[in-house]
């Protein structure tokens, strides 16, 4: 039997109506071309479906059959035609978004909380990455978009700033730095530091910032996160270099001090990044939005 989804609206039009002409009706079709589809339905299932009277037409015991399971199918179709919808419009599958350590930390998690909330059959892998290891990334065609700090080379990649994510030093009361008002990144190469874990990607930048102008940082302990961080600062154990809302979250509880850092590298913004709007996907393209994105025509 080789039934396609038409045959089957077609019959249960005709079912439904009790007549083939009203059926035919129903079905958008002419009577003729109804008349001969119901036929070469019949001939195809080798048995009758429809006993034909005066008054219109009732199935018989197979066409009851092929009623019961059109409807099934027709209902599976449906079905099938919402949830593709759901993958299109971004309420089902799997988005990736890259994120440098300051927007996994600090920007998304508020913000993506009510988005998720209201598809709950989406899921979103993120992914922690140096901002310059996300403009590969995503120059290579390995990732549509990703959240990074301004102060990278994007490598002609639309960069949209959605939120400040300045860095700032932490020193503990009674530091010989704490009277300052800013400093530079060279003034601090001989201070112990308190970093981030191997593999963080905000500390492989701090570290790359060192490098950049001809140091290193010591680094004294390494923490796995922003708070325990900010406890060894607090306990005179070294300096810190953290994002301001972190800085200011635990500093009344903590008594260090923040100071300002001079670089440019230092005074960020976070931006989406991608290649091209119009080579997103739907479902990419609203989290963007929701995140605070825009389509540039």
């Amino acid at each position: 039997m080789r039934f396609d989804l038409a045959d089957l609206q077609l019959f249960l039009c005709v079912v439904d109506a009790g007549s083939i002409t009203q059926g035919a009706a129903r079905a958008n079709l002419a009577l003729a071309s109804a008349s001969e589809r119901l036929r070469n339905i019949e001939t195809d299932a080798g048995v009758a479906l429809l006993t034909r009277h005066s008054r219109g037409v009732l199935t018989t015991e197979a066409g009851e059959a092929l009623a019961h399971h059109a409807r099934l199918i027709l209902r599976q179709q449906d079905l099938l035609k919402v949830e593709l919808k759901d993958f299109s419009t971004g309420a089902r599958g799997t988005l990736h978004l890259y994120a440098n350590t300051a927007a996994l930390t600090e920007f998304l998690p508020q913000r993506l909380a009510p988005w998720l909330a209201s598809r709950p059959q989406l899921y979103l892998d993120l992914k922690e990455r140096t901002s310059t290891e996300i403009v590969k990334t995503i120059t290579a065609g390995l990732a549509q978009a990703g959240i990074v700090s301004d102060a990278v080379d994007a490598n002609g990649l639309e960069l949209q700033p959605v939120a400040k994510d300045h860095l700032v030093l932490i020193v503990p009361a009674g530091h010989r730095f704490e009277q300052h008002r800013t400093l530079r990144l060279t003034d601090l190469l001989g201070e112990s530091f308190v970093g981030l874990a191997y593999g963080n990607a905000l500390q492989d930048h701090i570290n790359e910032q060192a490098n950049a102008v001809g140091g290193t940082l010591t680094l004294r302990i390494r923490m796995k996160t922003f708070e325990g961080l900010c406890e060894m600062v607090a306990h005179g154990i070294g300096v810190g270099i953290v994002p301001q809302g972190i800085a200011h979250r635990y500093q009344r509880k903590l008594g260090y001090h923040t100071l300002a850092l001079a670089e440019d590298w230092a005074r960020r913004q976070l931006c989406l990044c991608f290649r091209e709007w119009k080579t997103l996907t739907p479902p990419m393209q609203s989290l963007l939005t929701h995140l605070g994105g825009r389509h540039q025509t």
